[in-house]
């Protein structure tokens, strides 16, 4: 059995010992090493959902029939449906499957919620495991020459993928750093100072990361969901009138962030308004609606394959084209050049890949996944299931998401998959433990009266 001291014991659901062990193994390799070592983190992750699919189908009684279960049989049926009808409508453009883990792999999170156990300290130990593994990866990966490149105005991307993953995870460890340092550096009495030294160095790491990366959608999210978080945290302190304590923290960190900032201004003010100025004329011909004569810059290109999109949305607006759809467009859309053909296959918009893959039945599908998390995230918060910073984290995280994934599809790639998983997975866990609690639903039809 593991260590209760280091693994607390589920809230959720029990399964046998030794699996407990196996899964909370897999799932702990899988959000330390996936990577930083994929080697062993992403047949860890598979490992993770599988046995956590079927643990909850065995022993997770009251859990089976919640939503996300539901939700994986809509995700698999609707893109089983696009698949159906796009081979009697475009056979020679559909693949030889229905490739079901377009949509399935983002119900990961129901085998990583059900090995986190409904625990918060289950949850935090391996959100932070993650950030670790990650901040060690960029120089693992990445190299220090890599590092020297970017402190001298070259963009970089840490060796992840390509230059605007390694930027997103960088702003959600930044966002987690930042909600949760009260909880990082003034929870107990024990080495409180070098837990304050270890925030401060892995938040200015973040901070010079994120701006070395050089991904504009980064800095707009962070833009946006830092100031949603502080305004929650704010509103919330002053309702239970407890503005001194929370306001302490929360003007701490305003002050840290404009001492970031300035310093970042400093080192990197020309990298930075070279980079936001790129686009200017791209802004100029939107503003002034003329598309034809917008250039295929960096944005550019994202504003024509997006009208190039939806053209072919309209066409099957319902069920879409399947999962290859989103290729379809960039290949077979005649006025897009050849530049963007050779040398693109996605649309850079995770919402309009699904829209176009699956039509509004997908789109629907996403939609209700992530009305179901929100309500459940706010009904587990009120219950006092939820902790507050987690609550607010997850909170920031949707609005930081919602942003990103405009202008990058990365839940279409392994990093959003991973981050995609681990934080909803968290919130899910501990929407699950308020259900069992509580004996309620998220979402449930009031009772008929008789008459």
């Amino acid at each position: 059995m593991l260590n209760s001291r280091l693994w607390e014991p589920s809230d959720i659901g029990r399964s046998p010992g030794a699996l407990v062990v196996v899964g909370a193994m897999a799932l702990l390799l899988y959000g330390t090493l996936r990577v930083l070592w994929p080697a062993v983190g992403s047949p860890a992750g598979s490992l993770t959902a599988l046995l956590g699919l079927i643990a909850v189908l065995a022993w997770g009684k009251g859990l089976r029939s919640t939503g996300p279960l539901w939700l994986l049989l809509l995700a698999i049926a609707v893109q089983v449906l696009s698949w159906v009808l796009g081979y009697f409508h475009h056979p020679e453009w559909v693949s030889s499957n229905p490739e079901v883990d377009r949509l399935a792999k983002l119900f990961i999170f129901i085998g990583v919620a059900w090995w986190l156990g409904g625990s918060s300290r289950n949850t935090l130990l391996v959100w932070g495991l993650a950030v670790l593994g990650y901040l060690i990866a960029s120089f693992v990966h990445g190299g220090l020459d890599e590092w020297r490149k970017g402190l001298e105005g070259v963009r970089t991307g840490f060796g992840i993928r390509n230059k605007q993953h390694g930027s997103m995870l960088f702003g959600v460890a930044l966002l987690g750093l930042v909600v949760f340092a009260r909880r990082i550096m003034m929870s107990g009495t024990r080495w409180v100072p070098w837990r304050c030294i270890g925030w401060g160095i892995a938040l200015v790491i973040c901070v010079v990361a994120i701006a070395i990366g050089q991904t504009r959608a980064v800095w707009l999210a962070l833009a946006v969901s830092l100031p949603v978080a502080v305004l929650i945290l704010l509103l919330w302190a002053s309702r239970h009138g407890m503005g001194r304590r929370i306001l302490r923290p929360v003007i701490g960190g305003v002050i840290v962030g404009m001492v970031l900032l300035l310093l970042g201004g400093v080192f990197f003010g020309g990298t930075l308004s070279e980079r936001l100025e790129k686009e200017s004329g791209v802004v100029t011909e939107l503003l002034q609606g003329d598309l034809e004569a917008v250039p295929y810059s960096s944005i550019g290109i994202r504003i024509h394959t997006w009208v190039a999109a939806g053209e072919w949305i309209a066409e099957r607006p319902l069920v879409g084209w399947g999962g290859e759809g989103r290729g379809l467009v960039i290949d077979h859309t005649p006025w897009l050049p050849d530049s963007v053909k050779a040398n693109f296959g996605h649309l850079h918009n995770f919402f309009l890949e699904v829209w176009v893959a699956y039509g509004v039945f997908g789109l629907g599908v996403i939609a209700a996944l992530a009305l179901w998390i929100g309500r459940g995230t706010w009904l587990a918060w009120r219950a006092g299931v939820l902790p507050n910073d987690m609550a607010l984290f997850g909170a920031a995280f949707f609005v930081y998401w919602m942003i990103v994934n405009q202008f990058e599809s990365y839940n279409s790639f392994w990093t959003g998959v991973y981050v995609h998983n681990l934080v909803v997975g968290g919130l899910v866990t501990h929407i699950w433990r308020w259900q069992l609690d509580t004996g309620r639903r998220v979402f449930s039809w009031p009772r008929r009266r008789g008459l």
